[in-house]
Parts: structure tokens; sequence; C-alpha cells
């Protein structure tokens, strides 16, 4: 029998409703409304601060919204040259192209660049990977960085205490010396803050061109041996113990 979820025994504010059901974002829901997008009961809004019911007719686009299903979450090995977008201006191969049509409609929780491969998890539900992205849910991203040029190991530690770069300021990074390969080095990179091409950035600060990223955790969720271009779905219970109840709204 499938478990009721919190939003099906109370109202919800619309665009968390739109997130959750994975359309888009919460700010992207709040942006479709404001552009007359969205209807319940046959009238369009004009303002997000409207509360539905899963009784609630909603219309997107003209098109009636599919409630949210179960949340569910997935791992997927991310191969280098592919774009984390659901289409790309340049025409470029992504992601969700690669994704079995069985999947459904699913966004990323964050994203990896062009460039960069590993651990990419994807949900059905927009409020979980809104959640999962915030700095404060406190999960650690951790890379296996290749490296071209001179590794100092103290630059290396003093990223512990942040840096600021051309680039902006940086939180806390741990970063450690696996071992050197020619005129090549390998790192392992820990960061919780996640902010865009952080880490190549950081790298090119202390003089370092990465040649090869790969995002080996999100939190408590491991690439393992998962190969590439292959997916995983994290069981229910996994998920109840990692991230609990409020977080997953499943009750």
């Amino acid at each position: 029998m499938k478990t009721p979820r919190l939003n099906e025994m109370k109202g919800e504010r619309i665009a968390k409703v739109l997130a959750r059901a994975g359309l888009c974002s919460r700010r992207q829901a709040e942006r479709w409304i404001e552009a007359g997008r969205v209807k319940v009961e046959g009238r369009t809004l004009t303002s997000a601060a409207v509360t539905v019911t899963p009784e609630s007719r909603i219309e997107v686009d003209g098109k009636a919204l599919i409630a949210a299903g179960e949340t569910r979450l997935w791992r997927y090995h991310k191969p280098a040259g592919l774009i984390t977008s659901h289409r790309d201006p340049k025409g470029r191969p992504t992601v969700f192209e690669r994704l079995p049509k069985s999947l459904g409609r699913v966004i990323s929780v964050g994203r990896l660049d062009l460039n960069s491969e590993g651990l990419l998890l994807l949900t059905n539900d927009g409020e979980l990977a809104r959640t999962l992205e915030l700095p404060k849910t406190g999960w650690t991203r951790r890379y296996r960085v290749r490296v071209f040029g001179g590794v100092e190991e103290a630059r290396l530690a003093a990223l512990k205490d942040g840096v600021t770069t051309g680039g902006g300021d940086y939180g806390p990074i741990d970063a450690k010396l696996d071992r050197i390969q020619g005129s090549n080095a390998w790192l392992t990179v820990s960061l919780k803050e996640g902010r865009n091409r952080e880490v190549r950035k950081v790298m090119e600060y202390l003089g370092l061109q990465v040649n090869r990223l790969i995002r080996i955790a999100y939190g408590p969720f491991q690439l393992g041996r998962l190969g590439r271009g292959q997916l995983a779905r994290v069981p229910a219970k996994v998920l109840r113990e990692q991230l609990g109840l409020e977080a997953i709204k499943i009750v």
C-alpha cells in the first residue's frame, strides 16, 4: 500500500506543490505564476500566496498537474561530456536524454559541469532536491581530482580555513594529496558549499589545472561501483534512515 505523503493531509503553497511534482524549483514556480502560466480551479494565478490541497484542480500551461507520487531518489554515474540540463541551447548531449524513459521526469540534486563525472543524485521531488542542495543541510561533497602542476601540501592544508579568490569567497575545504603520477597529482577534496565550479576555481587559484574531476560522494550516498551511465534507486528504507521523515515528507 502506498505510504501517504504529508501534503495529502493538509494544504501547501502552490509553488511548493509544483516543485514537489518535479516540474521546476520553487523559485521557478513563482516566476511561472507571475507569468500567468498556472491556474487553480480555472482561475489564473497572479500570486504564489495561494494554498492548495490534493483535491485542488491545478493546471500548468493548460495541462492538468499530475499529482506527485512517492518520493524517490537515484544514484547516477554521470559520464564526462554530458550537460546537467533538460535541454541545451548549443545542442550538446544532456544527462536527461540518456536516462530511461520509464524513469519519468526527474531533476538533479545540484549539478556536475560538462567535463566532470561521477555521482549525480536524481529525484522526482523538486522540494527534496532543494533541501539537499542547501548549505545548511551540511552534507559533504567528496571528489577525486587529478591536477597538473606542482602541489604544495601546505597550501592545500590552508584551504581548511576557507579562501578568497578572484571568483569570490569559499568556505572550508579539506584537500589531501593522494599520490604523484608523473606531471599530475591525485587529490581527495571535500567541501560543503558545492558552488558553481568551486573545485576548479580553487585549484586554479593554487596554480593547478584540473584535468579530471570525479564526485565520489554526496552526503551519505556513495558512487561505489556504479559503472559509467548506470543508475540505481536508493531504497525507501535508506531514505528514511539518512534523511528523516520531515526531510522527504513521508509519514
